[in-house]
């Protein structure tokens, strides 16, 4: 099978699987950011888990990209902070972390007022 096939269908695991976590802290009552806190730890969990445990690369992309790319993109940029900080780049790891913060709010803002909220 293609890998960017297994990738796919990864996606749509790891996109059910947050789906199913966002049900279920609605269903209990809590605030949807405790399911994203939730989502973004155990996926950085899993990332650091997955690409100590294999180099396959076939199983990185199906299972980091795919599986854990479709549960959150926050485990790609944790892994990717701490491969900078390992390799003695702080600079280039507290960049990263400036702009993505910053940037994110800034397009989940700018989202918004393109999208006629007032927020």
């Amino acid at each position: 099978m293609p890998t960017w096939l297994l990738v796919a269908l990864g996606g749509a695991v790891g996109t059910s699987a947050r789906y199913a976590l966002s049900l279920l802290v609605k269903d209990r009552g809590w605030s949807s950011a405790i399911g994203t806190g939730t989502v973004n730890i155990v996926g950085c969990f899993l990332i650091g888990l997955l690409y100590t445990r294999t180099e396959d690369p076939v199983l990185r992309r199906t299972l980091g990209i795919g599986v854990l790319g479709g549960f959150t993109t926050f485990s790609s940029f944790g892994y990717e902070t701490l491969a900078f900080l390992k390799a003695g780049r702080i600079d280039l790891a507290f960049g990263s972390v400036a702009a993505n913060l910053v940037l994110g709010l800034l397009g989940v803002w700018l989202g918004q007022r393109v999208g006629g909220s007032a927020a």
